[in-house]
């Protein structure tokens, strides 16, 4: 009988490779190690979900001093401190990395701070040239920024870059049209740097609901924003303190600094998963069936290296079915469907389920939408809109999908979440009486469709 080091190694400290290292050990006896090369967190603690949320705060304060100056307080901002707040952003990150290094401490987890890579089939080699072997090897690696290479020639900074800036620059360009692009602009808009925005494709938002990713550049532009759509860079080069851009609409100007966010790679350069059999997507993504297996029986996969969805929480539930599925005799399947997800715009857009899009095309649909001004923002004489939307099976009277672009939406997807994993229709929402005034009581107030497709 083959005796090995560990029952489980995890190659990643990052949400799903933690979870799953501390359900596998605390939870079902496991012996297991892991290895993480950079801050034990990974993306979502130490550069993603977290820090990205508090500078979402930080930058929402200037408008809600201007908005309390409307009712009726005496409130001035004199401008924002880059310097102060990123270092209590950097202790916050310290405490939650102590925080994630103790809960894998508790759950008996060894964990080797340094890169590993996959040696075969059961041998992971250390960063110091041991190797160690395991039953089952995870990997968690997660992903990173694609930069171009001109891009990256240029000096042009990655959303990761964003966190460790000494100083905010006064003029900003963001290339990209994703969630992220659109994050960071509406982050640093908001603590007052001049934005400008560049994607070369026709809209912002590319996958979420046509009619919310409207409302959402309209909000951001209304904002200050300078959102350029069906536009990309041409050339960029050195000038003075800053960076010369040239575009596809014949424009040139000069911005302090540039930052791509135009998409994501899963992290899999040089783990040696391909030399071992473990088979890889076009994109680099590890290919895993229902249980996060790959081609290889004794590797797994999870999280954003798998490039399914990319989402913190996927990561997570992923891992811990894993677990519970090697080491606790509990089968257990991540359920990919209808998951939730935000975009901390401002205003946000929550969504889950289908878009009016890709419902219409595979049946008859009702749309309920409302478009309204908030009373919060309509009293302080703001123009900011809100939006809720259902779209509706016309023949089962589900409800297929939900899209909401407001304050908070974050919040309230997660609650419309619910009910439409359960299979709601349109006259449960009906049935439902409304808490007023709110703004998500429209979601339960909308009686007749706007249109049918």
């Amino acid at each position: 009988m083959t005796t090995f080091d560990y029952d489980l190694f995890v190659i990643g400290g990052g949400s799903g490779g933690v979870r799953a290292a501390r359900i596998a050990a605390g939870e079902h006896g496991a012996r297991v190690g892991l290895a993480e090369e950079d801050r034990m967190g990974g993306t979502c603690v130490i550069r993603g979900c977290v820090p990205k949320k508090l500078m979402v705060f930080a930058s929402s304060y200037r408008t809600a001093m201007a908005e309390a100056r409307a009712y009726g307080w005496s409130v001035e901002a004199d401008g924002f401190d880059w310097t102060a707040f990123r270092g209590k952003l950097d202790a916050e990150l310290d405490r939650l990395e102590a925080v994630y290094r103790s809960g894998l401490a508790t759950a008996g987890v060894s964990v080797h701070d340094g890169r590993a890579t996959v040696e075969d089939a059961h041998t992971v080699r250390l960063a110091g040239g041991e190797t160690v072997t395991a039953k089952h090897i995870l990997i968690a690696t997660g992903g990173r920024p694609f930069l171009p290479p001109p891009a990256v020639a240029a000096g042009a900074l990655s959303s990761n870059d964003i966190f460790r800036l000494e100083q905010l620059p006064k003029s900003v360009l963001i290339v990209g049209g994703g969630f992220i692009a659109c994050e960071f602009a509406c982050i640093l808009n908001g603590m007052g740097v001049e934005v400008s925005q560049y994607y070369r494709g026709e809209q912002i938002l590319r996958g979420f609901d046509g009619e919310a990713r409207g409302h959402v550049a309209e909000a951001m532009r209304d904002q200050g924003i300078d959102l350029h759509v069906g536009t990309d860079v041409t050339a960029m080069e050195p000038a003075g303190e800053g960076t010369r851009v040239a575009d596809t609409n014949g424009r040139e100007r000069v911005f302090e600094k540039v930052i791509y966010a135009t998409g994501r790679v899963p992290n899999t350069d040089g783990l040696g998963l391909e030399r071992v059999g473990v088979k890889l997507g076009r994109r680099g993504e590890i290919v895993v069936d229902e249980w996060s297996q790959t081609s290889v029986p004794s590797i797994y996969a999870v999280g954003d290296v798998t490039d399914h969805i990319n989402l913190t929480p996927v990561a997570i539930r992923e891992g811990h079915a894993f677990a519970d599925t090697v080491f606790g005799a509990r089968p257990t399947k991540m359920d990919h469907d209808l998951v939730p997800s935000a975009v901390f715009t401002r205003p946000e857009l929550g969504t889950v389920g289908m878009t009016e899009e890709a419902a219409s095309e595979a049946g008859p649909v009702e749309i309920y939408e409302a478009s309204f001004r908030p009373m919060q923002s309509a009293f302080a004489g703001r123009a900011e809109r809100a939006m809720m939307k259902l779209v509706v099976c016309a023949k089962t009277r589900r409800v297929l999908g939900c899209h909401i672009v407001a304050p908070q939406a974050g919040e309230m997807i997660q609650l419309a979440a619910i009910p439409i994993k359960m299979g709601a229709t349109k006259e449960d929402f009906d049935r439902t009486v409304a808490v007023h005034p709110v703004m998500s009581e429209e979601l339960v107030t909308m009686r007749k469709p706007v249109r049918t497709a």
